[in-house]
């Protein structure tokens, strides 16, 4: 392939990893970034000389990664520290009650059982299968291609198989299909849970998210060092491979000249000329002309009522007390549906909301716990109205009251000083992911429809491209490298001629084997 020139718009995940594949295939690559350094929402925030991981906290997936690092002629493990976690996450309630979800599969069981009766082990059991035909279903049909309509996955899956296509459950709720597996509420409010993996109710989101208790069970790591480490290593690979980066350099339009892209302007006057730019950043921002009017039309605008949620986050140095602590744990109030009534429907934060605590610090448990001050990350669920509807201090404060009431229901009292807690509300989201309103997650997964609604990797102008977690295949890391390579993808693609043509299943590779075959008892 000739040298052609392709400007990577966002230093996140997505934008990374679209840059290591463009510039293995000898592409000219320019990855332009208005932060001082690659992340994204892989982000850090120093609380008193502590750096403490501000945005996703949770390594999934890892054989995207692998597969990454394995086309440029690396291996992921010489360039991030990973450590199982034998814990998955740790699980309270106000209303009484403790529980483990273990990387072992029958050690949960088990878990599940004593905490809630054979019936419910039994329930877990079948939840498991299901969960594992879902992914198998769509691990290389969906995930891991470009983006396909209705029809094109039913083609994908097999015209002979569309009883599996049936069976991702597309037409029922996340929350109704977990009622046929689990009759105590706290097991259908923990498994609920994973449609805010995607920022969505699981009132209104499908019962394919449960492919996601499947994702999670085939392993989930701690990065030694931080999540942000997953940036340094992607920009490293890139660097590898003769990709550039220029850093606090924000776009101020992208640059179309007969009808295609030819490169963007940057706010300091500096021209960069390119054959494509990747867009990575939310698709609302070309929608609403925040790259310059010429580029509006290349993607429609997520309508405020269908972004996905947002959050309150306070990232703490302090000290806890009265719960041994994991390095993820979920706290939960008593009436879930609420809290998701309360933020789709009422626009307002739960007035007893779930609250996730990262413990980073922390790898299985608490004799894992430090003997001073730790790093807590704290999130609540919250609508992304950071646009129109700023939060005060006074429901700021108001937020942090029904959080803490949650957690001392519980056994956890964290002690940290006003100056040992900083707070990002929707609004601040809003600053750093602008045209998303604070929606951390792209467009909500609501309706058997959502995830067709994405955006792919084309746009309707040629030589735009987009990627990130508000395209498919979806938010999450993992599912941002694969948008990346997507794009990547395309892009090569419409290079060499073959512009129209979809992308081949699985054409970045698929799963290994033994995840796409994997069973539970």
């Amino acid at each position: 392939m000739s040298r052609k020139r392709v400007v990577v718009i966002g230093a996140g995940a997505g934008g990374l990893a679209a840059a290591v594949d463009l510039a293995r295939r000898g592409a000219e690559v320019t990855v332009v970034e208005r932060a001082a350094a690659p992340g994204g929402k892989l982000r850090t925030v120093e609380v008193r000389g502590a750096q403490v991981d501000a945005g996703p906290t949770v390594f999934t997936m890892r054989w995207i990664f692998e597969a990454l690092f394995a086309d440029a002629g690396q291996r992921l493990e010489d360039h991030l520290r990973l450590e199982p976690l034998e814990i998955l996450a740790r699980h309270a309630w106000r209303q009484g009650g403790r529980l483990d979800l273990y990387a072992d599969s029958a050690r949960t069981e088990d878990a599940i059982g004593a905490f809630a009766g054979a019936g419910a082990a039994q329930g877990y059991r079948d939840f498991c299968r299901r969960s594992a035909d879902i992914y198998r279903t769509l691990a290389a049909t969906f995930i891991a291609a470009e983006r396909p309509t209705p029809a094109a996955l039913a083609r994908r899956i097999g015209l002979r198989k569309l009883d599996a296509l049936w069976r991702i459950a597309p037409l029922q709720t996340l929350w109704n299909a977990l009622a046929e597996h689990f009759t105590d509420p706290r097991l259908r409010q923990l498994f609920a849970r994973y449609a805010t993996y995607l920022g969505s109710s699981p009132l209104l989101a499908p019962a394919t998210l449960m492919l996601v208790a499947h994702v999670e069970r085939e392993g989930v790591w701690r990065v030694r060092g931080g999540m942000r480490r997953i940036a340094d290593a992607l920009q490293a690979l890139g660097a590898a491979q003769g990709a550039r980066y220029r850093y606090g350099s924000a776009v101020a339009r992208i640059r179309i000249e007969a009808g295609r892209v030819a490169g963007v302007v940057l706010a300091d006057g500096d021209v960069l000329d390119a054959e494509a730019v990747i867009h990575n950043g939310d698709i609302s921002a070309l929608a609403d002309g925040l790259l310059g009017p010429a580029v509006q039309r290349a993607a429609p605008r997520t309508p405020t009522v269908e972004r996905s949620l947002s959050a309150i986050t306070w990232c703490v140095k302090g000290r806890t007390t009265g719960f041994p602590l994991a390095h993820h744990n979920v706290f939960f109030a008593e009436d879930y549906p609420r809290e998701f009534e309360a933020i789709f429907g009422e626009r307002r934060i739960a007035a007893a909301p779930t609250v996730y605590v990262c413990a980073q610090d922390r790898a299985d448990g608490p004799l894992a716990a430090p003997a001073d001050a730790e790093r807590l990350l704290l999130l609540i669920n919250a609508p992304a109205d950071g646009d129109r509807q700023p939060i005060d201090t006074g429901e700021l404060a108001r937020c942090a009251a029904g959080a803490a009431a949650v957690l001392d229901g519980c056994g956890l009292t964290i002690v940290a000083d006003a100056r040992d807690r900083v707070a990002t509300t929707p609004s601040g989201f809003e600053q750093l992911f602008p045209a998303t309103g604070g929606a951390l997650y792209g467009r909500a997964s609501h309706g058997a429809m959502a995830t067709f609604k994405r955006g792919g990797a084309a746009t309707s102008i040629p030589g735009l491209y987009a990627a990130g977690g508000s395209v498919h295949p979806g938010p999450g890391v993992p599912m941002a490298v694969m948008s990346g390579r997507i794009a990547a993808a395309r892009v090569l693609q419409d290079f060499a001629g073959r512009s129209g043509k979809p992308l081949a299943p699985a054409a970045l590779g698929a799963p290994p084997p033994a995840l796409q075959r994997a069973d539970h008892r």
